[in-house]
């Protein structure tokens, strides 16, 4: 760490890396996710002292360890509501909710949706991987249909979460997605996510080579990654494949793809508008699974951003204007009640 001429010090990726081993299985997509997330730190000008990580049960929870912050590992499920006391009571922390798809979408699921749709300033890492790593490889809700695994030996029947698609159910106001083997899209995606003014909700894929390794592989690996992904960029056509060759077009409401210089023009294709609230939808909902014939690529970046009000500011306001027109009150007197008995 060094220091400028007027005193404040200037930080790096290192100022943030504790002194405790970092205890992942080799080769988990974790690793990467704390690299990027320790380089970003650094450039988004807050002290150390007024970061807070907070996570809930899961791999990913071991989060705090590793940051030279303030944190807190709570319990399962429970980050969000541990982290909606902190920035009510603490508005001027920048907070963020380090979470996975079981922590975060399972039995924390009411949590998190209730969270998204208070608004509070917060940012949540929401790591999926489709799989329950800590606990040895069972099915997530993220977990494809028909998974065979520790706890569904005869293939899940389940459905799985869109966790996208639930985050824009509750009204977030701002939805992304990234991944941890693309570390230049996922640190501007967490630059985006401390940008937002409100509840960002960034879904990071992540891969457990223990328990689902290969999972994301196919929007991942150079042989494929360009067919198959679709990265979002505002005002900017919705194009893909090798040389960009392919683009999304609208058909109505439904997005289809079309051969640019064939199919249609550059001019005809979808350009992209991330405060589009209906456009966004569609969006998200391009979810297909990649092993069926014609789906649609698998968009990331961001995807919805909007302005509404944040809960600890409303909460706060609210105070100050009872103060302003009663007073402060008396706790004592509160507890004690309009009636009081005394037993001789």
């Amino acid at each position: 760490m060094s220091v400028v001429a007027n005193g404040l010090p200037v930080l790096t990726a290192k100022d943030f890396a504790t002194d405790q081993e970092v205890r992942w299985c080799p080769g988990c997509g974790d690793y990467s996710i704390l690299a990027q997330v320790q380089k970003v730190m650094p450039a988004i000008g807050v002290p150390k002292e007024n970061i807070v990580i907070i996570s809930g049960i899961g791999c990913s929870s071991r989060f705090p360890y590793y940051m030279n912050t303030y944190g807190m590992h709570s319990i399962h499920g429970r980050a969000t509501a541990v982290a909606s006391g902190l920035k009510a009571a603490r508005p001027e922390l920048s907070v963020w909710i380090v979470t996975g798809d079981g922590d975060s979408l399972s039995i924390g699921g009411n949590h998190t949706i209730h969270l998204l749709r208070r608004n509070f300033d917060v940012n949540i890492l929401l790591f999926n991987n489709q799989i329950y790593g800590l606990t040895k490889g069972q099915y997530s809700p993220t977990s494809e249909e028909h998974k065979i695994t520790k706890s569904t030996p005869l293939g899940s029947i389940d459905h799985p979460f869109n966790p996208l698609a639930l985050a824009m159910g509750a009204d977030a106001t701002f939805i992304a997605r990234s991944m941890d083997r693309d570390p230049k899209h996922l640190q501007e995606m967490l630059t985006r996510s401390h940008k937002h003014t409100g509840s960002s909700f960034l879904e990071i894929y992540q891969n457990c080579n223990i328990f689902n390794d290969g999972a994301f592989e196919i929007f991942t690996e150079k042989s494929s990654k360009a067919n198959e992904t679709l990265f979002l960029e505002q005002g900017k056509p919705l194009l893909f494949g090798p040389t960009k060759n392919k683009g999304i077009k609208l058909d109505g409401f439904k997005p289809v793809v079309v051969e640019i210089g064939v199919d249609a023009s550059v001019d005809e294709v979808w350009v992209h508008d991330e405060f589009d609230f209906y456009k966004a939808q569609i969006l998200i909902r391009m979810f297909d699974d990649p092993r069926l014939e014609n789906h649609l690529p698998r968009p990331f970046g961001v995807f919805y951003e909007t302005e509404r009000a944040c809960y600890e500011d409303i909460l706060n306001l609210q105070v100050e204007e009872t103060i302003a027109a009663k007073g402060k009150g008396d706790l004592d007197k509160l507890l004690r009640g309009k009636e009081v008995w005394e037993i001789n």
